[in-house]
């Protein structure tokens, strides 16, 4: 089996996307961190395993962590393993990743989300590849290649203390940008395609039928806040829906529903009470109008609360982003959407 067939195919054409494929080769045949940036649902997993299997490690062990699923204790010991009695429930010694991972690539997802202390050990490894298990004494030497992956700004969290500034400049060695979706436009139908045909041999068919020119035209319209990930649930839902037949529509929020459980009044009044979750647009009074423009009208809402948020928070979009509860680059989607970025 070569080296070329070991990595996952990633699919796509687009400048965006084949510059990342690009950077990537080029990054992977030496043995430093890399870190990768992208929002949520971008692939960072995928494209991780990929430039593993393009590295001289390729035949080596490839494992993966998420940061966030677990405790600062139990991530300390998935990473670093323990020894019998470390803890209440270590009844025997175990290997950690780092070990486990010795000669191949270890790939931590969600790195922002660890603890100081957790930190300070993984640099350490990344250093001098010396790390010691939970309750043990002995120093143990690994050799490992760290890919690191966020969706948060770290240098922001560095700054803010909240992220240690010598591990960054270690992971800091090349950092891979991934694109979100929205700025892959090429990329959408061919994805689309794909995942459509996927989904229609798991449910049992033998072809796709292929997509209305109007499901084209709303996919490709469409934002993708959840980007490649949400792009396939909506695909997989359709298929699903339609069978081997025509897809004609498409749903993007499965929650919506004339009987959707909403937030108590009491909970929206707890949440809205303070400086900063206070209404910042007034609801329409349907009372007033025979008919209503329901699509305008929501892209009004948008564009005047996305000004009054940017107002609010002096122009300072990263401010304006955390008061929306939005990544970045969510807002600048949005901003570029109805078209108020200077």
């Amino acid at each position: 089996m070569s080296q070329e067939k070991s990595a996952p195919r990633m699919i796509g054409e687009s400048a965006s996307f084949l510059e990342m494929q690009e950077h990537i080769s080029h990054v992977a045949p030496l043995n430093k961190p890399v870190l990768f940036v992208g929002e949520r649902g971008t692939g960072k997993e995928l494209v991780a395993a990929r430039l593993h299997y393009l590295s001289q490690r390729w035949e080596q062990t490839f494992l993966k962590i998420n940061c966030a699923a677990m405790s600062e204790t139990l991530l300390e010991a998935q990473l670093f393993g323990h020894e019998a009695g470390a803890y209440t429930g270590a009844t025997k010694q175990r290997k950690g990743f780092f070990e486990r991972a010795h000669g191949g690539t270890l790939f931590l997802d969600k790195l922002a989300n660890t603890a100081m202390a957790v930190q300070e050990k993984i640099l350490r490894v990344i250093e001098y590849g010396e790390f010691e298990r939970l309750g043990g004494n002995e120093t143990l030497t690994v050799d490992v290649r760290i890919i690191a992956a966020t969706n948060e700004d770290l240098p922001d969290l560095a700054s803010l203390g909240r992220f240690r500034e010598d591990l960054l400049d270690r992971l800091a060695f090349d950092v891979v940008t991934l694109p979100p979706l929205r700025e892959r436009a090429e990329d959408i139908l061919i994805l689309a395609e794909h995942f459509a045909v996927g989904m229609v041999k798991e449910i049992g068919g033998e072809f796709f039928a292929g997509f209305s020119d109007k499901v084209e035209k709303a996919l490709c319209k469409y934002s993708w806040p959840g980007n490649i990930r949400e792009l396939k649930n909506v695909i997989e839902r359709a298929v699903y829906q339609n069978g081997e037949g025509h897809i004609t529509q498409l749903v993007f929020n499965p929650f919506e529903s004339p009987f959707r459980l909403k937030a108590s009044a009491k909970t929206l009044a707890s949440e809205n009470s303070g400086p900063d979750k206070r209404s910042l647009v007034a609801s329409p009074d349907l009372s007033a109008t025979d008919s209503f423009d329901f699509k305008n009208e929501v892209q009004q809402f948008e564009i005047n609360l996305l000004n009054q948020a940017m107002e609010q928070n002096q122009f300072n979009q990263k401010k304006a982003a955390e008061f929306l509860n939005l990544s970045y680059h969510q807002l600048r989607g949005y901003l570029r959407k109805y078209d108020l970025l200077n």
